[in-house]
Parts: C-alpha cells; structure tokens; sequence
C-alpha cells in the first residue's frame, strides 16, 4: 500500500469546496446516523451516515469537514487515526457505499481509498494505531501491520456480534483486548512481551470493556449492566469493583480519564455516571498518590458505611456507586470520553447530540451541562 505520510487535519483548514457544497444541500439534513467512534485521544469523533462520514472537532465543538456520496453512500463504521488524514471505513445501511465485508482505508487528502481488506464475512469492528489496523469479525480477529496490510495475528473469540475489541496506543507497547472462547471471559494480548492473559471478568456475557490509553487497566461490564470491573491486565488480578445500579442495563461505553483517576460509563438507562478509581497511581505513571486500594480508604460519600455488618448483608450495600452522574434520555444510545479541559466529559448521541459536561470532583453530584449541539442539524455546525 503506498500512500502519502499522514498529516495533521488542522481543524482551523478551509472546508473543501466538495465538502461545503455537500454541507449546503438541502438532501444531507436527511441523513441518518449509523455509527460515532472518538479519535484516539478523544479531541475528536467521527459519525457515519447513510450517505458518507463526517470529522468533527470537540473542543471547540465544530465540523472539521464531511464526505456526502449522496444516494448509495452508506457508511456502517468509520474509525479515525489520531488527527491524520486517513481514516478507515466499512460500508454499511440499506444502501452500502462498500460491501459490508471490507474494510477501506482512505486518504482524505487524496479523498479516495488507498487500500482495502476483503474477508468472508461481515465486518463487525475496526480499531487503528499508528502501526496496526486491527478487524473484528463475528468470531474471529484479525491483526494487520498497517504499512503493508500484512497480517501478523489471528485470534478466535467466543460470538463477537457488537465486534467488541480495544488497543492501547502508547507507541512503545502494543496491548489488545478482546472477549474469549468462553461467556464472561476476556482474552488480554501483550505483544511487547508476546503473553497471552485470560481473565474470567463475568459471569454472563461481556457487553463492553475499555483499556487505558497504556493498555495497564481494563474495565469490564457484563450484559447484567450492574457491576464495572476493573482490572490490572499484567496478572489479571481484580483492583476494584463499582456499581452502576441494581436494575439490569444494556452498557454502551466506557471510558478512563487521562490519568486513570476516573472512569466513565454511559448506559440504556439514560444516565452518564463517573466513578473515582483508587488503583495504585504508580502503576499509570502519574504523580496522583502512592496508595494502594487496600491501604486507600474509599470516599465515604461514594461508599456504605455500614462495612461492620458486611458480612451479614448482600454485598450491593457495600458497593461503590458513582461520584457524579449526567441525566439523559433513556433508551437512547450515548457514548463517552473525557474532554481535554480538567473534570469534563463529552457525550455523543445517536440522535446526533454532543454534550459538554463538567462535574464537580470534590463533591460530586449532578453534573453541569456546558454545551449541548445536534450535529446533524447543519445550522448548528455552521
């Protein structure tokens, strides 16, 4: 695959006249959102719609550019590389503009693909670093060197329909997740060290995990929705358990802050809730504190204090339970990551709203809606 080096999308770049064209046409308010996906670091989302894909930047919210294929220009996926101007995408809705079985590589610069995989089935999930392309299909992935679209791996899962999978992206060391061959079990990749780690999260199926940006934690629901765990992937051991609520929910994504001090989780239930983490700070590289979880008592605000008859009550009444929550419309579809600005989150909705939100880190409690955008609607972007 030859292509040009990637380059910076600069957000502040004239709009393209292809694509300023496209934004005025009364046709792209009809389109339909089909799938959001942050960038790597979470400074921008992609969203893909039946009829192409559109960048757009968080902070400040605004529409970095988009591509309308008009009729038949289906996007089902589409995953960004940094701020870099290739991104890849999988055809997808009633009217594909690729088969849904391949995964295109595009060059924005050139605005065509510049390289593309075949498989047997349908394409369920695609992840990028800087060296990798990773492809998830229903029960099986795929690892491919990115300059050379070589594959270098090729790992079986248990079924696999939400084509769950994550990467660290931290240059030095590459560390994958995804689900096992067995329900609740979750299958850890070191490449740097060439170890494999199996670890037995659940005990119903897993509905969504998220590593940090290092690949040392990882966070694991189930499709009960109650209980969050979290993990250290090296040894696998149990760090800490949180509590979303006692009602079943469907999770829909997870997120750590940058320094790993919090953790975000949105669900069907409507609510974004963030939790502290108390994991050994030393083990992400940052100067939060030395304790451990055992020797760091919890937030008593967070936490039951009726620990003294723990033993005779159900474990729910001593669970940990969110600092600070968001409340939006229940039974939509919201994910979400940390914003760049200290204490603050940005939610993306199926119905194309983008939320900003700030919560309080001392004394938690309902978070403070900073902005609010439906990027769908073009006289918001524009």
């Amino acid at each position: 695959m030859s292509h040009t080096p990637p380059q910076a999308l600069d957000s502040e770049e004239p709009t393209p006249a292809s694509a300023a064209t496209a934004a005025q046409t009364p046709e792209s308010h009809a389109a339909t959102l089909l799938h959001l996906s942050f960038n790597q670091d979470s400074g921008c989302f992609a969203a893909a719609t039946d009829r192409g894909f559109r960048i757009y930047n968080c902070d400040p919210f605004r529409e970095i550019f988009r591509r309308d294929f008009g009729p038949g220009g289906g996007v089902g996926l589409v995953h960004m590389l940094f701020r870099c101007n290739i991104l890849a995408f999988v055809g997808g809705g009633a009217d594909p503009r690729y088969p849904p079985n391949k995964v295109m590589i595009w060059d924005d610069h050139q605005s065509r693909c510049i390289g593309e995989l075949s498989f047997r089935s349908e394409v369920k999930g695609v992840r990028l670093r800087r060296d990798r392309i990773v492809v998830v299909l229903a029960h099986k992935i795929f690892v491919y060197n990115f300059s050379d679209l070589k594959v270098l791996h090729q790992i079986e899962t248990i079924a696999n329909p939400k084509g769950l999978c994550d990467l660290s992206h931290v240059s030095a060391t590459m560390v994958l997740v995804c689900p096992g061959l067995q329900k609740g079990q979750v299958r850890v990749e070191h490449y740097a060290s060439k170890r494999t780690k199996f670890i037995m999260a659940h005990d119903s199926r897993i509905a969504c995990f998220s590593l940090t940006h290092d690949g040392r934690l990882l966070a694991t629901a189930s499709s009960k929705g109650t209980l969050i765990r979290l993990f250290n992937t090296l040894d696998g051991s149990l760090l800490q358990e949180v509590r979303r609520g006692a009602d079943r929910a469907e999770i829909y994504s997870l997120a750590f802050s940058p320094t790993a001090q919090w953790l975000a989780v949105s669900s069907d239930k409507g609510t974004v809730h963030v939790f502290n983490l108390k994991v050994d700070s030393g083990l992400m590289g940052h100067d939060r504190s030395n304790s451990t979880s055992e020797t760091n008592p919890a937030n008593p605000t967070a936490v039951s204090s009726l620990s003294f008859i723990k033993g005779v009550l159900p474990k729910y009444f001593s669970s940990e339970w969110s600092v600070a929550q968001f409340r939006l419309q229940e039974g939509l579809q919201y994910i979400v990551a940390f914003g760049h600005q200290k204490n603050t989150i940005v939610i993306l909705g199926m119905d194309g709203s983008f939320y900003r939100c700030q919560f309080d880190s001392s004394s938690g409690g309902e978070m403070t809606q900073l902005e609010y955008y439906n990027f769908l609607k073009a006289e918001d972007t524009f």
